[in-house]
């Protein structure tokens, strides 16, 4: 069985443990009454154990390769290969408005991007798990007062409730990443409406980040209609001491 070469340009560190891909394959296992539509299946390791468990499973895979020997050993697959870029897919043409869950060893160099696109759908994504840079997947899951936590932490937090599962070594990996791997769990949570203005919610949370050594009173001057605001004392924090629901009060005192 001819397996597929690892490409450097596509990010691609193919996960050779099997015990570790039935792991997370185990992450939805609370959620297969939903689709999975799993992102960079490679030659299908993490694949293998989804079909196993009876997932409904959609696949999207971008490099030509990989997608060719998925024809050959997952023939149950059948249409539901899909050759394309994640980042790229309207999402809504595969599952309409249907709650659906996402899964993956996640490509390192995309995967801040690929959770950013999960949060485009919070309203569908009912759990998204997966595989990716250690530091990344910490960073998601950091808390307040954390030197990981910032930008993707608070936005994801404020729709997700987040667990950091369990570290992967980069020795189970062909080739080795530089690098040790996290997997993570993102469960929707019931927030419907955040009770502010969620545009601005993003742009206080990533200007806050985007100084974080400044205290927000300095970093978020400009953005202050009504500067007597700023001598609240929420204005004497930085960003990282500041929880999702601290953010949220000061989207609306920022108004």
């Amino acid at each position: 069985m001819q397996k597929v070469k690892p490409k450097k340009s596509l990010g691609q560190h193919f996960l050779t443990d099997l015990s570790v891909a039935e792991r997370i394959a185990d992450t939805l296992n609370d959620y297969n009454k939903y689709p999975t539509l799993e992102v960079g299946p490679g030659m299908g390791v993490l694949t293998q154990y989804l079909i196993e468990k009876g997932h409904d499973l959609t696949v999207v895979e971008l490099d030509t390769e990989s997608v060719e020997y998925l024809q050959r050993n997952f023939p149950q697959l059948n249409n539901r290969i899909i050759s394309d870029d994640f980042l790229k897919l309207d999402l809504n043409q595969i599952y309409g408005d249907k709650k659906f869950n996402v899964i993956g060893n996640y490509p390192y160099n995309i995967s801040s991007q690929i959770f950013f696109k999960v949060l485009d759908y919070r309203d569908q994504v009912i759990c998204c798990s997966g595989m990716l840079q250690k530091e990344v997947a910490e960073r998601i899951a950091a808390k307040p007062g954390s030197k990981t936590y910032g930008i993707l932490s608070v936005l994801l937090q404020a729709w997700y409730d987040i667990e950091y599962l369990f570290t992967v070594s980069e020795n189970v990996f062909n080739p080795p990443p530089k690098v040790k791997s996290g997997v993570i769990r993102l469960v929707r949570n019931n927030v419907t409406d955040l009770g502010c203005d969620e545009k601005k919610f993003k742009s206080i949370v990533k200007v806050s980040f985007g100084q974080r050594r400044k205290t927000l009173r300095n970093s978020l001057r400009s953005m202050a209609q009504d500067p007597t605001i700023l001598n609240d004392e929420i204005f004497n924090k930085r960003p990282e001491q500041l929880s999702v629901a601290e953010f949220i009060k000061l989207t609306q005192m920022l108004k």
